[in-house]
This record gives C-alpha cells, sequence and structure tokens, in this order.
C-alpha cells in the first residue's frame, strides 16, 4: 500500500507541472484524460490543481464536472470550486457547494468551512445581494472562531456594504481588533458608492496608511455625486503625497475632467498614460476618448480612437456618441457600418443610442427608423426608453408630430420628462399648437416646478398669436411662486478649474465679470449675430424677471 501511495506522489509530480504551464482547454482535456487513464482521478491535490487551472482560462462548467467526479473531495478542493464560482459571478452556484460542504461537516466527514472559505461565500451573497443570508454565513464565521481573521472580517464589512447594510458593515469595522489597509479601503469604498462622501472623507482623514486605493475610492466618491471639481482636486493632491495614479485612478478622475471641461489635466493624464504603458488597457482608451469627446477635442478622440490595437464594444460605442454629439452624424454612421463589417464586435444598446443620436442630430429620420427596427429584429435588442427618446426627437425634428405622438402612446413604457420635452420642442419648431398642450399636460405631472417647460409653450402661444395661452403661462408661473434655477458653468484656465453661477453676486470677481459680458454684449449685437431666436430668448428673460 505504502508502494502504491508513493507511486500516486510521483504521478501527481510528474502532471502538476503539465498543469501549472497549460494555458488551453485543449491542453487541459489531454492531462485529465492522462489523469484518468493513471488512476489518479482520486487525488484531490489534482482535482484541485484542475479547478483552478479552470477558473484561470474561465471553463468553470469543467470545474464544476472535475468536482463531481472526485471521490473524497477535502476542503481544498471544496474553496476552489466556490472561489471559481464566485470569480466568474456564478454566485448561487458558489453557495450551493458551501452548503454541501456545511452538510458533510455536520455528518462528521471532518470537512470544515476556514479563513480560505468564507471570503469567497461572503463575496455570492453580495452578488446576490442576499442580506439574510449573508447575516447567516457571518453567524457562521463567528461560530468558527475566525473573527480575528482580518480576511474574513473584510469580507464581511463588503459583504454588508454590497448589500446596503452600512450600519452592520461600520459595526463590524468598529470591532475589528486589527484593522489592515484592506479594511479602511473596503469602508471607504462603500460610503463613497453610497454617495456619504462626507462620512468617506472622515474616514479617509482618519486612515494611518494611505494606498493608491484609498484616494481612488474617494476620487471616485466626489465624481459620483458630481463634485467634479473635488475630485480632479483630490487626484492631484494623491500625487502631491507621494502616489503614483494607477489604471484605475485615472478612469476614475476622467469623467470628472470630462464634466468640467478640464482639458489640459485630461491631456496630461494621456501623457502619463502613455509613458506608464496603461493605454494597453482598454478602458483607459475609453475614457480618454470620452474625455476628449466632451471636452470638445474630437479629433483627439478620433486620434486615440484609430490608433488602438483592441477596441471593445464601449471603445466603438463611445467613438460613435462623441461624433454624434459633435454633429458628424455622417462619419458616425460611417463608423458604426465599419464596425458590422469588421465584425469583431457587436453592437449593443448603448451603440445604438449613438447611431440614433446621430441621426437625431442631422435629421435623417429614413437611417433613424431603419436603424430603430433592426435592434430588435436583426440583433434582437429590447429598445429602452432612451431609445424612443431618440425616436421621438427623429420623428419630431422631420416634422412628424402626430406619428411622434403615436409611438409614445405605443411605447412598452410610459414617457418620461425627456420625451415629453422632446415632443414639446418639436411642435415650438413646426408650430403644432394642440399637440404642444398634451405635452405640457404629461409635463405639469412629471415636473410642475420645471419652468421651462412654461416658457416654451408661452413661445409656441406667442408664435401662434394666442396671446390668451400667453396670459395663462404668465399666471400659472406667478401662482405657483417659481424661481428659476442658476446657471453654472465652469472654465480651465491655466490648469485651474473655475466655476461660475449666474447671478453670483458674492463672487469677488463679480464686477470684472459683467464688464466682459456687456462688452460680448454689445459687440455681438454690433456685429449683427443676434437673430431672432436670441431676440425672443431675451424677451422671455425680460418677463421671467417674475420668477428670478
Amino acid at each position: 500500500m505504502k508502494i502504491l501511495s508513493f507511486s500516486c506522489k510521483q504521478m501527481e509530480d510528474q502532471i502538476t507541472p503539465l498543469l501549472r504551464n497549460c494555458t488551453s482547454f485543449g491542453e487541459l482535456e489531454k492531462i485529465h484524460a492522462r489523469i484518468v487513464v493513471s488512476s489518479l482521478s482520486s487525488s484531490n491535490f489534482l482535482a484541485t490543481q484542475m479547478i483552478n487551472l479552470c477558473n484561470s482560462i474561465g471553463y468553470i462548467d469543467y470545474a464544476a464536472l472535475v468536482f463531481e467526479q472526485a471521490v473524497d473531495p477535502n476542503v481544498f478542493v471544496y474553496n476552489a470550486l466556490i472561489r471559481a464560482f464566485a470569480r466568474h459571478h456564478k454566485h448561487w452556484q458558489a453557495i450551493q457547494v458551501y452548503r454541501q460542504m456545511m452538510r458533510r461537516g455536520r455528518d462528521q466527514s471532518l470537512v470544515f468551512a476556514n479563513e480560505f472559505t468564507y471570503p469567497f461565500v461572503l463575496k455570492a451573497c453580495g452578488g446576490l445581494v442576499e442580506l439574510d443570508l449573508g447575516k447567516q454565513v457571518h453567524a457562521q464565521v463567528l461560530r468558527s472562531g475566525l473573527v480575528f481573521v482580518p480576511i474574513v472580517l473584510n469580507s464581511v464589512v463588503e459583504m454588508y456594504a454590497k448589500c446596503d447594510d452600512l450600519v452592520h458593515a461600520h459595526k463590524v469595522f468598529d470591532e475589528m481588533l486589527e484593522r489592515d489597509v484592506v479594511s479602511w479601503n473596503t469602508l471607504i469604498s462603500a460610503y463613497a458608492r453610497h454617495g456619504d462622501i462626507k462620512k468617506a472623507r472622515s474616514l479617509f482623514d482618519s486612515m494611518p496608511n494611505r494606498t493608491v486605493v484609498s484616494w481612488t475610492a474617494l476620487i471616485s466618491g466626489y465624481a459620483s455625486i458630481g463634485r467634479y471639481l473635488k475630485a480632479a482636486e483630490a487626484f492631484q493632491q494623491m500625487q502631491l503625497a507621494g502616489f503614483a495614479p494607477d489604471d484605475i485612478s485615472v478612469v476614475s478622475v476622467l469623467p470628472a475632467c470630462a464634466r468640467l471641461g478640464a482639458l489640459e489635466l485630461g491631456k496630461w493624464i494621456h501623457k502619463y498614460a502613455n509613458k506608464h504603458d496603461l493605454l494597453k488597457r482598454a478602458f483607459v482608451c475609453n475614457a480618454l476618448i470620452e474625455m476628449y469627446a466632451k471636452c470638445g477635442s474630437i479629433d483627439q478622440a478620433r486620434q486615440l480612437f484609430d490608433g488602438m490595437r483592441n477596441r471593445d464594444v464601449i471603445s466603438w460605442s463611445t467613438m460613435i456618441s462623441g461624433l454624434a454629439m459633435h454633429g458628424k452624424a455622417r462619419e458616425a454612421i460611417e463608423l458604426f457600418v465599419e464596425m458590422k463589417t469588421e465584425g469583431m464586435v457587436k453592437p449593443n444598446s448603448i451603440t445604438f443610442l449613438g447611431v440614433l443620436s446621430a441621426c437625431a442630430h442631422a435629421g435623417l429620420s429614413d437611417e433613424g427608423l431603419k436603424y430603430f427596427d433592426s435592434m430588435l429584429q436583426v440583433y434582437g435588442i429590447v429598445p429602452e426608453i432612451e431609445h424612443y427618446g431618440c425616436l421621438i426627437d427623429i420623428l419630431g425634428k422631420s416634422g412628424c408630430i402626430s406619428r411622434a405622438l403615436e409611438v409614445i402612446n405605443g411605447m412598452p413604457m410610459p414617457a418620461d420628462s425627456a420625451i415629453w420635452g422632446s415632443l414639446l420642442s418639436a411642435c415650438r419648431t413646426h408650430g403644432d399648437v394642440d399637440t404642444a398642450v398634451i405635452a405640457m399636460e404629461h409635463l405639469l405631472e412629471l415636473e410642475p416646478e420645471d419652468t421651462g417647460n412654461y416658457v416654451l409653450l408661452s413661445n409656441i402661444y406667442a408664435a401662434a398669436g394666442r396671446w390668451d395661452g400667453v396670459t395663462k403661462m404668465r399666471k400659472l408661473i406667478r401662482g405657483r411662486s417659481m424661481k428659476k434655477t442658476p446657471g453654472c458653468s465652469s472654465i480651465e484656465v491655466n490648469n485651474v478649474v473655475r466655476e461660475f453661477a449666474a447671478a453670483d453676486v458674492l463672487n469677488p470677481e463679480y464686477g470684472e465679470i459683467a464688464k466682459t459680458l456687456a462688452l460680448l454684449g454689445a459687440q455681438l449685437g454690433e456685429s449683427g449675430n443676434a437673430d431672432n431666436d436670441l431676440e425672443s430668448e431675451h424677451d422671455d428673460l425680460s418677463w421671467m424677471g417674475i420668477i428670478s
């Protein structure tokens, strides 16, 4: 018997290097066949190695097959399969394997969960957003005596955070005797994800040893709640503190650059990414393309896109949307055709949103309708409310107001304020008072405090000579005591982003700003560029003084 065991060990030692060097499923099948022929199917060591390999190359169903063939799997085999399922988002299967493992433990089979089991079981609970199940696993952690193991408790904190229970997440964090960097980063990221940036910042400031992950969590938190200037500042502070940005931190701050129009900072990030070999990652290039497009540098966005070796569906969709945003409808549609011709990447719902937006911008009604119909008929993509919004915009701009209304009434979901607002705007362009009133009735229900809708309908009434309607709108605004939300804009000067709000008399440079605006207004008037729309808008603003 000892000779047989020794022989098995020798064969395991011969096969192990083959598994470690294996990179394809075909090779794995050959090695597995050799294991079976050699009567080593009962080897838990080799089963664990094969499951880990399946995990790394993405053949999870085969990993489950290997597990099923194991005669008496030990804790290592169980852990390997639970980890594989959890990492590939097969969360429910991970839970099922864990339950099987727990049953064997109760049957005195000496298979018990350990500190390498619970992190992935808790990850599965968080992935399923199953709070009650997560609490049960937490209770089992407490009973197992693993309450002093940081990796397990960090996973408990993360599970509660993913299940939106920050109270218990913070409680577990507070009760930890030993907190490592991961403990702090997990909780900071949780508060940042949930928009509680004040709490995230407080934890960040209390953190004894920060990492680039800590800074990235803070940057992402600021960006996610619209505090883009703070996000950009945190990115710069991170570097002053001696931390080199990684690919995740770069991608976290680029949306803030896009929203602020901070093109110079965006360009610096592009150079940094190129210098540090980050442009090999498609998601970094995608974020840069979006930043350039939103900052008005569509040519630089296209140059970056054309230079990409590996484009994914986000790359194509972002570039198509960017071209559409800049009024380059034909280029956007040509790029979509190129995408289809290459056939390497299939378009998704975001891709079609960009294509339909391009058709709407250019007034290409026939092509827009064709692409909208092809979504379901050719690609099996069910149009969402945003796609219907583009379709209404296409029909409205082409003057098909009645058909647009028919589409709205036949939509599988209720139309939102954006769709009714688009129809109202089309009614103004084409002078359709009756449909405008219908659109306004729905807008009154959806966003009764939006003054812009009242102004728009008032202009439609005025254009049609319906002064009774204009008077009615004015009375509605007065009666509701509405206040117009001040406009806000930003500009980047010498790598510093400056924000401006309408009527911000507290701004120390308000006098200079007002003088410059007055000068620009005078020059615009002299050049004769003030068209009828501008005059109409000026009239609107004058009588809107009652709601300022």
